[in-house]
Parts: C-alpha cells; sequence; structure tokens
C-alpha cells in the first residue's frame, strides 16, 4: 500500500528554514517527506494522524561532546562499552538528544584499543554518529583533568595517532592540540579521512589557530575551557571567532557548555554576538549526568550530586558537568536573549552542519531522517522521536 507508514502530525509549529512555522510535519519509513506528491501523485491519505496540541516539533538534539552518564564513564568502563553506551543512549532521549559523539578524554592507549571495537552500530536510544576522541594529543600544561602520563605527542604524524588508537573505526572528532601539529600534516591527513579535527587543551596563538584553520580544523573544543584566557594584543584560540586569517567561506565552529556553572553568562553572550553561526551548544557531561542527589561510587571515584551539581564527595569542589541537553538549551536562550529558533538550532542544525551532515541530520527539511522532539512553549521535552517512532514520551 502507498499509505503504508505514512504519519501525519497536526497541530504543530514546525522549525524549519530558520523560522518556527505553522504546518503539518509528514513521515513515512522513517524519514520526513514532502506531502505535495503525496496529495497529487499517490493520491493517498495518512494511516495514522497525530493532534500535537499546539507543541513545537524540531529536530532531535545533537551532542558532540559528552564523557558520560547515568553511572557510566566511557573512557573507564572498557568491559562494558556496548551496556554503557545503550544504557547513556536510553537516557539521553529523555532530555531530547536523538544522537551524539560518546566522548574519550585522555587515556591508557590499551583503553581505546579495548573500546573502540566494541561500540555499537545501533543503539536502544540515542543514535552514535561516531566517538570523539578528546586527546592524547594535547598540550600538558592545559590537560584539565587529563592524566598527564597519558598525553603523547605526534613526533610520528599521522602513524602516531593510528598507534594511539589502534584505526579510524568508529571516530568522528579528534580534538589536538594546534601547536603540536606545527606543520599541519596530521590535521590534514585526518581531516581527508573525513574526521573532524577540533581544537583544545592548548596553549596555542592565534597564528597557530589560523594555520590548523587552514590545513582543514573546523571546530574548537568547550570555547574558554582548557586554553589560553583572551588577551587583547594575542586572542588565542578565542579570536578565531572573528579572525580574518581564516579560508574564505570557512565556518569555525565552537562548543560551548551553557550548564550555569562552566561558562559565565557574560561569556556565552560575548560568543553569540561575536560569531553566532559557529555555536554549538554541548553538555560534555560527566557519569554523574542523570543520576539521583547523593553521594555516588563511580569507579575509583566518590561523588556527590547536590543543588543539580556535581562535586567530589564532602567537598564544594565541583567535577564536571551534569546538566543535560535540553536544559542547557532553556539556560542559553534565558542568557543571551537569542530567540526559541536560535537556541534550539545551537543543539540541532549547527552540530550537523559542523558534521557536514545536515542533510539528513539536525533539519526537519524533506528527505532527513525523521529523529525530532515534540517541546512546549517552555522548551520541556514532550516526546522523542527516532527514525519515526516514539521512543520516549514525558510523563510530567
Amino acid at each position: 500500500m502507498a499509505n503504508a507508514g505514512l504519519i501525519q502530525f497536526r497541530n504543530c509549529r514546525l522549525i524549519r528554514d530558520h523560522q518556527l512555522i505553522r504546518d503539518d510535519l509528514w513521515i513515512r519509513n522513517g524519514k520526513i517527506i514532502n506531502p505535495e506528491p503525496v496529495f497529487f501523485d499517490e493520491k493517498v491519505e495518512a494511516v495514522k494522524q497525530i493532534d500535537c496540541g499546539d507543541a513545537i516539533i524540531a529536530a532531535g538534539y545533537i551532542d558532540l561532546q559528552i564523557n558520560g552518564g547515568y553511572g557510566v564513564d566511557f573512557s573507564h568502563d572498557v568491559e562494558t562499552v556496548e551496556e554503557g553506551i545503550n544504557k547513556v543512549a536510553r537516557g539521553l532521549i529523555t532530555n531530547g538528544v536523538t544522537s551524539f559523539c560518546p566522548t574519550l578524554v585522555t587515556s591508557p592507549v590499551e583503553h581505546y584499543k579495548k573500546i573502540l571495537p566494541k561500540i555499537p552500530n545501533k543503539t536502544e536510544g540515542a543514535g552514535i554518529l561516531g566517538m570523539h576522541l578528546e586527546g592524547p594529543f594535547i598540550n600538558p600544561k592545559k590537560k584539565g583533568a587529563h592524566p598527564e602520563q597519558c598525553i603523547k605527542n605526534l613526533e610520528k604524524g599521522i602513524d602516531s595517532i593510528l598507534e594511539a588508537y589502534g584505526s579510524f573505526n568508529n571516530v568522528k572528532i579528534i580534538t589536538l592540540a594546534p601547536e603540536i601539529d606545527a606543520t599541519g600534516e596530521v590535521t590534514r591527513a585526518l581531516t581527508n579521512r573525513g574526521i573532524t579535527v577540533a581544537l583544545g587543551h592548548s596553549m596555542a596563538n592565534l597564528s597557530d589557530g589560523e594555520k590548523a584553520a587552514q590545513n582543514g580544523a573546523t571546530l574548537i573544543t568547550h570555547l574558554f575551557n582548557a586554553m589560553l584566557p583572551f588577551h587583547h594584543r594575542d586572542p588565542g584560540l578565542v579570536g578565531l571567532l572573528a579572525s580574518d586569517g581564516l579560508p574564505s567561506e570557512q565556518v569555525i565552529y565552537f562548543g560551548i557548555i551553557s550548564d550555569g556553572v562552566h561558562t559565565h553568562p557574560a561569556a556565552l553572550r560575548i560568543a553569540h554576538r561575536t560569531h553566532p553561526d559557529g555555536l554549538i551548544l554541548v553538555t560534555d557531561a560527566i557519569s554523574a549526568l542523570g543520576l539521583e542527589e547523593g553521594i555516588h561510587h563511580i569507579g575509583e571515584l566518590e561523588l556527590e550530586v547536590r543543588d543539580g551539581k556535581a562535586f567530589i564527595a564532602n567537598t564544594n569542589t565541583l567535577c564536571g558537568s551534569i546538566a543535560p541537553m535540553d536544559e542547557c538549551v532553556r539556560i542559553f536562550k534565558k542568557v543571551t536573549g537569542c530567540s526559541t529558533v536560535y537556541a534550539i538550532e545551537t543543539a540541532t542544525l549547527h552540530p550537523a552542519k559542523c558534521l557536514k551532515i545536515e542533510h539528513i541530520k539536525g533539519t526537519l527539511d524533506f528527505g532527513s531522517d525523521a529523529d525530532f522532539i515534540l517541546m512546549d512553549d517552555d522548551l520541556h521535552v514532550l516526546s522523542t522521536w527516532i527514525a519515526g517512532e516514539c521512543v520516549h514520551k514525558s510523563t510530567k
């Protein structure tokens, strides 16, 4: 039957073409479709109509940097990789995330070689776009919480990376410090393999950043964190947001954490006003995401979730972000005063464009995957859909 699986979502507002428009959403066989040929050529009707109650429909959120959640740490749980990823994937759909890049921080070589081959192609929740390997090719002076004994250099060029990871299978993003790839050889080689090169955990000046961009780097990892602070005579990697030394028409994207803790509202506003097209919200969440308030033992770490933040147990020392993506979007909209459409696009269209997958993810365009979310006007997730199937419905 021509109308098999044809579903019409009505009484809704869609985010499409950078606008919030009143229109119906039509899906079939896991894809968003153009209804005109259905009406005029196929002359069929939907087998199912869903009244959305005037909800907003947007593409599902995409998280390019997430270290774990729900008690799972992607970098350390090497014996339960598939189980852990599936647990996080199931949790993320409750926050409106339909695709993500599980992120490994700087780790022992044997961890990469155990974890990367075990990444599942299909999950029980949000889909995997590929891994984000945040290290070990970083500057030890900006290591943050990364273990210094595991940091490596690039003395053998691209072979150094292959030796560390074992292969490039399942790898989508690699964060490295541009100053340790002075010739740009590694950045060019990774870019030619379709891997997004991100700049971060770095002491790079602006010139280093510009050279990396000229060699293909297109992303900055958690802007403002683990890099030189802005200085008026040399603004460092932050200066890439307003640089005139980039290849023409190349957009530099940057991840930023708007959890209400890691980035001051004024810094969010500066980034937004300086380079709105490149802004991507990331959670950079740790294993405590989604856990109840109280003390939790995760691997060798004892931490406490208190007042919506994660602390090293029995201290006031913050140990990572635990704000889910939908909360980050709400916080960002509130502190910047941006439009609803723009706030949502920072977690949908922008990350999709960064990975060059905007033709299938991050939009409601015809032909895109039917990964989307229904939200109320306060941007609380009402339901999450992947490939046209409802995978989560809010009970609130």
